[in-house]
């Protein structure tokens, strides 16, 4: 089962956010990382995923996901203007790459199989367990992303 609160309309799932996964894992060493990288303290890193009731501050106020949300669609996947001035003009390099490269991906495979496809992409290659987007090294066994 989809946990829909997972699901960005921008394509950056959640599910392999590590703000989420830092505040699901309880892993306070992760928040105080994460703070330091965000500018924030690690009391704030919080966050149940991007369509719930407690979104990371940052989140909340997302023109993509305001867009979305108006237009009535569950992702930019839906929308034929993509990609448009609201992904080119995305703030963050890294999660505006991966926006480009999710959406497309998320379209062709559907909602469910991409959530797969994303939760696969962002494992460790030895061990399996579940990384963060932009993790370079497993936090189980070491093994750094290639």
């Amino acid at each position: 089962m989809i946990n829909q609160e997972l699901v960005a309309p921008c394509g950056l799932y959640c599910g392999v956010c590590g703000i989420y996964y830092a505040t699901a894992n309880g892993d306070d060493q992760l928040k105080e990382k994460l703070a330091k990288a965000y500018g924030d303290t690690p009391d704030k890193i919080s966050c149940q995923g991007c369509c719930s009731n407690s979104v990371y501050w940052y989140c909340a106020i997302c023109a993509v996901k305001s867009c979305a949300m108006e237009k009535g669609y569950l992702g930019c996947h839906q929308c034929i203007s993509f990609p448009c001035d609201k992904i080119d003009n995305f703030p963050v390099p890294e999660g505006k790459k991966n926006i480009l490269r999710a959406i497309p991906r998320w379209k062709e495979l559907g909602t469910e199989e991409f959530i797969k496809a994303e939760e696969k992409l962002f494992s460790c290659d030895i061990c399996g367990t579940k990384l963060f987007r932009g993790a370079r090294k497993c936090r189980k066994c070491g093994t750094i992303k290639g």
